[in-house]
């Protein structure tokens, strides 16, 4: 198994451009399902989820090209079965929004129980809700789920909890099915934006995304079209506090500082210091961090997806953090690694962490738990004293594009064995 080596302690410098959202260009994929004809998708992150999405889409019959210019082709007319392999399935927690698409043109979809990583293991009992409130039958057997219908109908659905994915799921459902479909209490992420955008595009009628109530009138049919996605606010985040860790000047480009205003707003209270342009952050050396509470929220609130590298950038600030992450369970397990590796962290319970600093880091061997702690590792393993050797890095590899390379690109001593 892979695993990256990384000697800390050295500054950065340059600058790192930020590779197409993984959580946009996954939907955006999945959506070309409804539509006919050619769909050209460029800017899309060359990553182990997306290679995976293309996998699934291929097995089904969907054909998928890339031209010269690093855009890929989709076109799904001749899409032949709507079963979704079970190990391809299992292995991208991503792939439940497949059922939504799959279901409208098809009236029928069959999808294992979605796996990804521990943090991706969540129930999908509300995208099961969603989908009957349109019509859908669903049964469960062997770990797998049988949607059929008739005939999807419009509804009005009330979403209990905020949810990104099934926000999605369901946009991309009542798209084509019969009659207007309101949804409430919707999620309002960027991306969720970009889809409705890109559908809008295709010949669907969305009005609301970004929003907590939308409104989606069914069509007939959906026309290919081209989109270009958008930058990952999450690695745009990423990179700004590893800007800050290990004291650098990087210049992040290719991206849309709009997108994280409630993570500039905690990095400015942090004593983090930027350079701020219409689509580029740059960090500045900063002596001194000052301890931040955070409570991660849905947008606009922190990301859930930024709070590992945040966790770290509080083991340097002077003073006590509190690190409430209600959203997911298990989000701060991580912290035992940062723990191994010298910082002061005690876990309040499962939701919340107290992070005493400053303190130093020092080299050790651990493993990726997943995606988001992966990266916070690689981050911790920069700034390390001694040589820090990171296992199961396909997690991190799931997201980030290139990232040995990337790094390195900037001065940082890490390569993978």
């Amino acid at each position: 198994m892979k695993q990256y080596i990384i000697k800390g302690g050295n500054k950065l410098s340059g600058e790192i451009k930020v590779k197409g959202a993984k959580n946009s260009a996954l939907k955006i994929i999945a959506s070309t399902i409804l539509t006919k004809g050619e769909n050209k998708i460029s800017n899309v992150p060359q990553i182990n989820d997306i290679k995976k999405m293309m996998d699934i889409l291929k097995d089904l019959g969907v054909n998928i090209k890339k031209n010269q210019s690093g855009s890929f082709l989709i076109n799904t007319d001749n899409i032949s079965k709507t079963d979704i392999d079970e190990k391809k399935g299992k292995d991208l927690r991503a792939s439940i929004i497949l059922s939504g698409p799959l279901l409208a043109r098809f009236k029928k979809a069959t999808i294992p129980y979605p796996g990804g990583c521990l943090i991706g293991k969540r129930p999908i009992d509300i995208f099961i809700n969603g989908l009957q409130s349109l019509g859908a039958h669903c049964e469960e057997k062997n770990n797998k789920y049988y949607f059929t219908t008739k005939q999807l109908h419009g509804a009005i659905f009330v979403f209990p909890k905020i949810s990104v994915t099934a926000t999605e799921t369901m946009i991309m459902a009542a798209s084509i099915a019969e009659g207007t479909t309101v949804l409430k209490n919707t999620a309002q992420e960027p991306e969720i934006i970009e889809l409705a955008k890109y559908l809008n595009k295709c010949g669907a009628k969305i009005k609301g995304a970004g929003t907590s109530i939308i409104t989606i009138k069914g069509v007939k049919r959906l026309l290919a079209n081209k989109t270009k996605i958008m930058p990952d606010r999450i690695e745009v985040g990423t990179f700004v506090i590893m800007g800050l860790l290990t004291k650098s000047a990087i210049k992040i480009s290719n991206c849309l500082p709009e997108h994280l205003e409630t993570f500039l707003l905690m990095i400015k209270k942090a004593g983090g210091k930027l350079e701020i342009g219409k689509n580029f952050i740059k960090t500045l050396p900063t002596k001194k961090f000052n301890p931040v509470n955070i409570i991660t929220h849905e947008y606009p609130g922190f990301a859930t997806d930024l709070q590992a590298p945040f966790t770290l950038l509080m083991t340097q600030a002077e003073g006590n953090s509190l690190i409430h992450d209600p959203i997911f369970n298990g989000r701060l397990f991580f912290t035992d690694k940062l723990n191994q590796m010298g910082a002061d962290i005690i876990m309040c319970d499962p939701h919340r962490a107290i992070v005493k600093g400053p303190t130093h880091l020092f080299g050790k061997n651990v493993d990726s738990p997943d995606l988001r702690a992966g990266i916070t590792l690689v981050l911790a393993g920069l700034i390390a004293q001694g040589t820090t050797t990171i296992g199961n890095t396909y997690q991190i590899e799931r997201g980030y594009e290139n990232i040995i390379q990337r790094l390195k690109n900037l001065g940082a001593k890490i390569y993978a064995k």
